[in-house]
């Protein structure tokens, strides 16, 4: 018999944000991100939802090759770009386009016997200094380009910093102006805007952009829930009580005994633990619902299970669902409470879990 925990993947709710994303940046084409697995929700999955979408990123070259198999016609992004002639070979035999950020790039591409042309997105960094040319820099590797007659479409690029923070707007202005100074000079193509900044600045939109999290049903901003900027959550995980244990008072829970009772107290054991993806630092506090009921997680997280104060849920049993996150609990909501963001959680998600998939809102 199987763990009774599972994610829930609702697809209605995803193809509902990709109208939100839509909505926001009329004027635009969207370039649907599915790094890390599609933000753990599940590549070929995902993809195969957002089918009207006009452009899918990645970062891994197997991963682009795993969704052209798969039937997907539109531009595959190579976010990182390649490391080698070999994945050179592959760009072009799948007729992806990569993001190029760095020299050792423009010379692989130079030395390149590319027999067709491939399309690339030129990355200037205007702040964020992670990766990219400064725009100094992105004027010599753009005359390399368009000198190389085995490229053909060039798009600039740049990332923001603090799109997702209300108070660091001159910062992003900041940013958009660098870009600006620099883009404003070529009659190219020019993709910005993240999530935050797709719901946040319109100015930042131009001709692509480029929606992660908030298709996933998780705010992008700092200040303002999903629920607030209309998203839908996608993943729900969801488990149920294994066991339940009567302790009296001053008795202590767990590894470490970093929980003690101060009264007589009723506890759920829940199949969910670190291996699963929840967070192992999660402390005492973080909510969960029990048959729609909301309490809070007492003690250490461990391999495999949680605890959960029962005292006040009514009906609680063993068998009892639990929702970790998801619907009516918010996986920001969570990620505050254990000191991180919902990215994470979503990307920590173990292959343990199992995935249901729903297509329909009455599933």
């Amino acid at each position: 018999m199987s763990r009774p925990i599972h994610a829930r993947i609702d697809l209605v709710a995803l193809q509902h944000n990709l109208c939100i994303a839509r909505k926001h940046a009329q004027n635009a084409r969207l370039i649907v991100v599915l790094k890390a697995n599609a933000y753990g929700h599940g590549l070929l999955n995902i993809a195969s939802a957002l089918k009207t979408a006009d452009a899918f990123a990645v970062l891994e070259i197997d991963a682009a090759v795993r969704l052209r198999e798969a039937g997907i016609y539109q531009p595959i992004l190579l976010l990182e770009g390649f490391f080698s002639e070999a994945d050179l070979a592959i760009i072009r035999q799948y007729q992806l386009t990569t993001v190029i950020h760095h020299h050792e790039q423009l010379a692989m591409l130079s030395s390149s016997k590319l027999e067709t042309k491939i399309n690339v997105f030129l990355k200037i960094n205007t702040g964020m200094n992670r990766l990219g040319f400064t725009p100094e820099e992105g004027l010599v590797a753009l005359k390399i380009l368009k000198n190389n007659p085995r490229i053909d479409q060039i798009t600039l690029m740049t990332h923001f910093a603090c799109a997702d923070d209300p108070f660091k707007e001159d910062e992003v202005n900041q940013q958009l102006k660098r870009f600006d100074l620099f883009a404003g000079k070529y009659p190219l193509p020019c993709s910005l805007a993240n999530s935050a900044a797709i719901l946040q600045y319109p100015k930042t939109h131009a001709d692509w952009v480029r929606p992660g999290i908030m298709l996933y049903g998780a705010s992008p901003l700092i200040d303002k829930t999903a629920s607030e900027l209309g998203l839908r959550p996608v993943m729900t995980v969801s488990s149920k009580i294994i066991a339940i244990q009567h302790l009296a008072a001053k008795e202590k829970v767990g590894y470490g005994g970093q929980f003690q009772t101060e009264q007589p107290m009723n506890i759920g054991i829940v199949a969910c633990g670190y291996a699963d993806g929840y967070p192992r630092h999660a402390p005492t506090g973080t909510p969960v619902l029990v048959n729609g009921q909301r309490t809070r997680i007492i003690g250490r997280i461990s391999m495999d299970m949680l605890t959960i104060d029962l005292t006040s849920i009514k009906n609680a049993s063993i068998g009892s669902p639990v929702i970790l996150w998801g619907n009516e609990l918010p996986i920001e909501e969570v990620a505050k409470f254990a000191g991180t963001i919902s990215y994470e959680l979503f990307c920590a998600l173990s292959s343990r879990v199992k995935t249901i998939t729903v297509t329909n809102e009455n599933q």
